[in-house]
């Protein structure tokens, strides 16, 4: 998922809440925040922001300390006011298969290659943590970034607001397992289902609580809605998860460029 606003003029400095001194000068700093390594479920999600500083947004935050209904208010706006933002994910399949860092990496480098390719060409990219993906651009970490700059807290609103989302589909899908309050992390309620009913498809087996649960029960299959099998022949293209992870795209979840 990515956009350019049109109306976004020649980009102009902007500065987050702590940079180096040499970051003063740069035109498009790019935040990027991951959200959802720790959870036994769905894919990680990352966001790539390049902020509008004459459509500044008030209220940024690390998005873990902002309550749901304030993320969703704040994802609206920074998808309108941003001059660029692009969302991306590494799917289940790849974080079994990588394991969840490099995931977390990958889906990173999505987001950051989505945006570039929306037409918003960061200068700098900025990631929350003390690691960095690949990007064909001047990289750094910012440990605690997500409360220090303001274009990675807005990242970190997006990936997590796009996450939750997807949570609350899979919910809806697999009621047992309680995806609407815990959100995949595995809290006493989510490791009860998994003793009881087993894992989905949609649990990441190289997570040890997975594992057990696979050990002792076969892979539980939620009944898919006839009209849903249809919708889903008809928009197979829009839900394509198996592409190579090497192709940044695919990991992406929709491009709106102008």
């Amino acid at each position: 998922m990515a956009r350019r606003n049109a109306q976004a003029a020649q980009a102009s400095p902007q500065m987050g809440l702590d940079l180096a001194p040499a970051a003063a000068a740069i035109q498009r700093l790019c935040g990027v925040d991951e959200a959802g390594r720790g959870p036994l479920a769905g894919p990680v999600y990352a966001a790539a922001v390049v902020l509008d500083p004459k459509r500044p947004i008030r209220g940024l935050a690390d998005s873990k300390i902002l309550t749901a209904a304030r993320r969703e208010a704040l994802y609206e706006k920074i998808c309108e006011r941003a001059l660029g933002w692009h969302i991306a994910f590494a799917t289940v399949e790849e974080i079994d298969t990588i394991n969840i860092l490099h995931a977390s990496m990958l889906a990173m480098q999505r987001a950051v290659q989505g945006l570039a390719a929306s037409g918003v060409v960061p200068d700098l990219v900025q990631v929350d943590g003390n690691r960095c993906p690949q990007v064909p651009f001047p990289v750094e970490a910012i440990v605690k970034g997500d409360a220090l700059v303001r274009a990675i807290s807005a990242a970190s609103i997006l990936a997590k607001v796009a996450r939750d989302r997807e949570l609350m589909a899979l919910h809806e899908r697999y009621p047992q397992y309680g995806f609407d309050s815990h959100v995949g992390y595995g809290t006493p309620q989510h490791l009860a289902a998994l003793a009881e009913f087993g894992a989905t498809p949609h649990h990441r087996r190289s997570f040890a609580p997975v594992r057990e649960a696979l050990a002792q029960r076969p892979m539980f299959a939620a009944v898919t809605p006839v009209a849903e099998v249809i919708e889903g022949i008809e928009s197979t293209e829009a839900s394509e998860l198996t592409t190579p992870i090497q192709a940044a795209p695919s990991g992406t979840l929709q491009t709106d460029a102008p």
